[in-house]
């Protein structure tokens, strides 16, 4: 099984309950809630701030690839 980390300690990971943080990305796209449908496909990304996100559990990764996330739903 992986390691988990807290979330101070995460440079770009998830949360199983759809989180991501991505220190390396815009402002917008920092500290994120995804939708998770089914097949684990991520969308309708929601940017939300640091204290909100789960403090525990998380999973570190290299890096997210913004230009392929699924983003269905606009911001306006």
């Amino acid at each position: 099984m992986d390691q988990t980390f807290n979330a101070a300690e995460i440079t770009v990971g998830f949360h199983p309950d759809g989180y991501r943080i991505d220190k390396t990305a815009s402002p917008m796209n920092r500290y994120t809630k995804w939708q998770i449908l089914q097949g684990n496909q991520w969308c309708n990304p929601k940017p939300v701030c640091f204290d909100s996100l789960p403090q525990h559990g998380w999973f570190a990764k290299d890096r997210f690839d913004w230009n392929k996330s699924n983003i269905t739903e606009d911001y306006a």
